[in-house]
């Protein structure tokens, strides 16, 4: 796009994006009046502001998640105007309901993504590129090193492990964000190989999808009445605090597995000592990052977290006029749940 950005359409500030023009913020990490949501996870969707607005498939994770709050929600693609600033939320493809926020005004387009991912997974709404002349963009695996494979060959080595687990009379324990990636995961899985359990944060929002209409397989709550004679040969689902919690305990003998982009680093899995790291992220790898920017067409980035300053310099390089932001997104981490509110951290 060719129109020169109006610099003061978004700002960064010491709340969260802001748009002064429509007095509104995208994903504030402190409290404002009012507050547009990308996605459910809590590095973009806090409690404590006055009124929401996300779209319509992430409403029930962040209502449940959030509690009593005053959440409206829209359709993707729907238009909303407020004091001449044109709003719309598109398909991200990060998790379910996840969305780029489109702001709109005199000819100028800004487009804050959030945390995003092109692969189409089959659970999120698959990613929609578009156009702008400001782009905000995460940069969580920023570098050429993280090139993810396609997600079918990596539930293919889930589900060889599990087998091998299986066979051999032990507990396969994988972790995965309960929001989203467990989701993910489970629709990955062969069922045929045994029963699935789940850790409670992971199966109370696989209750709230179920009750939107999201067609997710049977899964089997872990309970304290449970007898640990009960789990050889099944699959634990659980998110990363479980890890080395009083609550896996019970669980032996264990295999334990990490879903997560960061398994591309053996450091990482060493750092957590698990058996198996399989590398699936809801987050863009450095090709698609690459891809998504370019059709955005923007001529201005904003880098928001992530490998910020190795990225900005890239696309300098590149010339494109690029800028590291300060936020307080995190994206994805496998030493703190920065995506996990503390009210699910429980069994």
């Amino acid at each position: 796009m060719s129109k020169k950005s109006n610099a003061d359409l978004l700002q960064f500030t010491s709340k969260g994006i802001y748009c002064p023009r429509a007095d509104v913020y995208i994903d504030p990490w402190k409290p404002v009046k009012k507050a547009m949501i990308t996605h459910g996870h809590s590095d973009h969707s806090r409690w404590g502001h006055e009124a929401y607005l996300s779209t319509e498939t992430a409403g029930p994770a962040i209502k449940y998640r959030l509690g009593n709050i005053q959440l409206q929600t829209i359709k993707f693609g729907q238009k909303i105007t407020i004091n001449g600033v044109d709003f719309s939320f598109h398909p991200a493809g990060h998790i379910l309901g996840s969305a780029q926020i489109r702001v709109a005004y005199k000819g100028d387009v800004w487009v804050a993504s959030g945390d995003y991912k092109l692969e189409d997974d089959g659970l999120a709404e698959a990613f929609e590129p578009v156009k702008c002349n400001t782009f905000i963009t995460e940069s969580t695996f920023g570098l050429p090193v993280y090139d993810w494979k396609p997600q079918e060959e990596i539930f293919e080595d889930i589900n060889n492990w599990w087998h091998a687990n299986a066979e051999a009379g032990k507990v396969t324990f994988l972790t995965g964000y309960s929001l989203g990636k467990a989701q993910r995961i489970l629709q990955g899985l062969d069922f045929e190989i045994g029963r699935i359990y789940t850790h409670g944060a992971v199966e109370n929002i696989n209750e709230v999808m179920r009750a939107q209409g999201v067609p997710l397989p049977d899964t089997i709550r872990v309970k304290p009445t449970m007898a640990s004679k009960e789990f050889p040969g099944s699959l634990v689902l659980a998110p990363p605090s479980a890890l080395n919690s009083a609550w896996m305990k019970k669980f032996k003998p264990l295999s334990i597995g990490i879903a997560s982009g960061w398994m591309t680093l053996r450091g990482a899995r060493r750092r957590k000592a698990v058996e198996r790291g399989f590398v699936l992220s809801d987050h863009v790898d450095w090709k698609d990052l690459n891809t998504a920017v370019e059709e955005t067409g923007a001529e201005r980035v904003f880098v928001t977290h992530g490998y910020t300053e190795v990225y900005t310099k890239y696309l300098r390089d590149k010339g494109i006029d690029a800028v590291s932001a300060d936020t307080e997104f995190t994206g994805e981490t496998i030493d703190t749940e920065a995506t996990e509110p503390d009210k699910e951290k429980e069994s």
